[in-house]
């Protein structure tokens, strides 16, 4: 697997180093410093370019990144939080975990951070919670090349269907494999609305006829995107900011939202966050610049947290993004609390599977 984290073992150091190269000591170093951990790449050189900087330039605190999978992050901040040596501020959690117990106790709630927001008619619903303020939303979705595909692949029962559209697939495998299960019952018929509870027996059976034909289970956003560019596989299950910025490259990938996944990923802070001031002064700068917003999204067709962002979007990005009225019905909305609460023996079901 290649691996994006930096420092896994220790990022503590890394941290020190680049403050130790800040100037005016380590005090006033860390009080002009910010941690995130990102899980890298597209979104992160979009981030950087449209958030982090302009927020150094207006408030002199630099952002540091740490970079893995999601699930890397979660365990890292988890052993933070065990040994009391909390070295990070702020990450990007999927709302579905972030719905979650364990969710909730490593990171603070932020009840009374939203109360400033409440009567904001500008955002999304639900936008500031106490689980963290939402970044954005995305989705899960099949992409392919078109080279390979001339005339498309439009659903996963054709994704799934190797003997009539031949070719090497990519799967995700990132400790969160509902949507790779979903997709695998939708490919057998089950009707979105019988999505939840998984039929987990069903959705591995199904799985099973297309193992064979699987090139690689990604781990990283990054991981996803790299077979396409080379031609180790022409279709996939990836995200759709990934595969837009793809897209951008000039590769032949197009995708389709049928039955492809809604996702949203809120910012959260860290229990016990050295730079927590830091980090509520950049989710108010988040929240405060729709233009930046809007930037972003239309960079990862992804659909952002202010209205007034969307609206700034060019119609053709406003088109593709996952919650216009023409993408929306198509869409399915996971069922967070029954995956939150399965959890657990949906991992074990796939690590047994994935090991046999």
């Amino acid at each position: 697997m290649r691996h994006i984290f930096e420092n896994l073992a220790g990022p503590g150091l890394a941290i020190a180093m680049i403050l130790g190269l800040t100037g005016g000591g380590a005090t006033a170093a860390a009080e002009d410093t910010l941690v995130i951990a990102t899980t890298g790449g597209t979104w992160e050189k979009a981030m950087r370019t449209h958030f982090f900087d302009p927020f150094t330039k207006e408030t002199r605190i630099r952002v540091i990144t740490v970079s893995g999978t999601g699930a890397e992050n979660v365990a890292r901040i988890k052993a933070m939080a065990q040994t009391g040596n909390v070295e990070w501020d702020l990450y990007q959690a999927g709302e579905i975990q972030a719905a979650s117990e364990l969710h909730r106790s490593l990171n603070e709630d932020m009840t009374e951070f939203c109360r400033t927001y409440n009567d904001d008619q500008d955002l999304l619903p639900g936008a500031c919670a106490p689980s963290g303020v939402l970044s954005a939303y995305g989705t899960t979705l099949l992409a392919y090349n078109t080279d390979a595909f001339p005339a498309g692949l439009k659903s996963w029962a054709e994704f799934f269907d190797v003997q009539r559209f031949p070719g090497p697939r990519s799967m995700p495998n990132f400790n969160d494999p509902w949507r790779v299960m979903a997709a695998a019952l939708l490919a057998d018929g089950v009707e979105p609305s019988a999505l939840f509870p998984l039929d987990v027996d069903r959705a591995l059976a199904k799985l099973d006829t297309i193992r064979p034909h699987i090139s690689l289970w990604w781990k990283t956003g990054d991981q996803s995107t790299q077979g396409f560019r080379s031609g180790e596989y022409v279709a996939g299950e990836i995200w759709q900011t990934r595969a837009s910025a793809l897209q951008e490259e000039g590769q032949p990938l197009a995708w389709s939202q049928k039955q492809a996944f809604l996702v949203g990923d809120r910012w959260a802070l860290i229990r016990n966050a050295p730079h927590r001031a830091a980090a509520l002064k950049f989710l108010t700068f988040f929240l405060a610049h729709p233009e930046a917003q809007a930037k972003v999204c239309e960079a990862l067709t992804c659909t952002p947290v202010r209205y007034s962002a969307a609206k700034a979007m060019s119609a053709k990005a406003q088109a593709a993004s996952p919650t216009s009225p023409e993408v929306f019905d198509k869409l399915i909305r996971p069922d967070a609390d029954w995956i939150n609460a399965n959890n657990q023996i949906l991992l074990e079901r796939w690590n047994e599977w994935n090991q046999r």
